[in-house]
């Protein structure tokens, strides 16, 4: 979540991309059967929000416009961690926290379909995750507020903790990693793969699905095996420009028929049917997570030139992928 500061926050929220609107009647959300182990991360400004609750709050009680592009720029340019440039918006906000807040519920815009979505996670046992650079507190209020702490609670979320002063006049962020961006969410993402290790009795571990908006998604998306990105945004124009295999989607209607795609064909494949034509070859998978020489197929479908920038620890060796998975060429 890049840090940002303007004026005030209606105003800001009137100026971001308008929420799409969901092209079909919303997917039902019962159970639907599935014996198809999948597990869900996402980010959540941008992705699950429209708007990001950092901005939002650095616009209306931070440092401002022209101070947030400079650092910004310096984020960029290499001159700066994406750590310490935190720092320094977070260190410049002075408002208690509930009177952030306020301005935060009014100016947020939740995904149309997410609580469909959520709910159709919940029905089938599918555990979903937040996975963000920002702070803990303020997600699980904003998650709170939107969703009800009933559903909330089903949701855990991986991101920096914070201290914050009761008269607002300090926020500081407890950072998750000892690393220059505070979160390393491959790292997260990692650490579940690990414990998913450790209480699987064959090795196998859940399908991973990440969902995000932005290139800072990447190191997530990278340990990934289907990612979807929100179509028009940067992650996807990244996407498309190093040809790396994603979906896009509009609202989270468009993730959940791409979940049950991926959950029908797992039951025709355990009852020996062939794989329809059109599938998703992404979604087609079943890792054994006991070898560390296997890799995500969404890393094997790279193209070849890709592989070494976005996966180094992996394709500067001559590794070879999953089962059923053509090497690279």
């Amino acid at each position: 979540m890049a840090p940002v500061a303007v004026n005030p926050p209606a105003v800001e929220a009137k100026s971001q991309p308008t929420m799409p609107i969901s092209k079909d009647v919303p997917v039902d959300p019962s159970n639907i059967g599935t014996k198809r182990k999948i597990i869900c991360f996402s980010d959540f400004d941008g992705t699950i929000f429209m708007q990001d609750t950092g901005h939002i709050l650095f616009n209306a009680f931070g440092c401002g416009t022209e101070r947030r592009q400079q650092l910004d720029e310096q984020i960029h340019s290499g001159e700066r961690s994406f750590r310490d440039v935190s720092e320094e918006m977070w260190g410049s906000l002075d408002v208690p926290f509930d009177d952030g807040f306020e301005v935060m519920k009014t100016a947020l815009e939740i995904d149309i379909d997410f609580k469909t979505f959520h709910q159709f996670c919940i029905n089938n046992g599918i555990p979903f995750n937040v996975i963000s650079a920002g702070l803990k507190p303020v997600l699980r209020r904003v998650l709170d507020h939107f969703l009800g702490e009933d559903n909330s609670k089903h949701i855990d979320i991986v991101a920096n903790d914070a201290t914050i002063s009761s008269d607002g006049s300090q926020w500081k962020p407890v950072w998750l990693h000892d690393t220059e961006l505070g979160h390393d969410k491959a790292k997260s993402i990692n650490d579940f793969k690990d414990e998913a290790r450790l209480q699987s009795d064959d090795g196998t571990i859940p399908m991973i699905i990440f969902i995000g908006d932005g290139v800072s998604d990447l190191p997530a998306a990278r340990e990934a095996d289907v990612l979807f990105a929100r179509r028009g945004l940067r992650l996807e124009e990244y996407c498309v420009e190093n040809n790396l295999p994603y979906i896009p989607f509009d609202t989270f209607a468009d993730i959940q028929r791409e979940v049950i795609k991926v959950a029908k064909i797992d039951e025709a494949k355990t009852q020996g049917k062939g794989l329809p034509s059109n599938f998703n070859p992404r979604a087609n998978m079943w890792r054994r997570a006991s070898s560390k020489k296997n890799v995500p197929l969404f890393a094997a479908m790279t193209p070849k030139e890709e592989k070494a920038f976005i996966w180094p620890e992996t394709f500067t060796e001559l590794n070879p992928v999953a089962e059923g998975v053509p090497a690279a060429a």
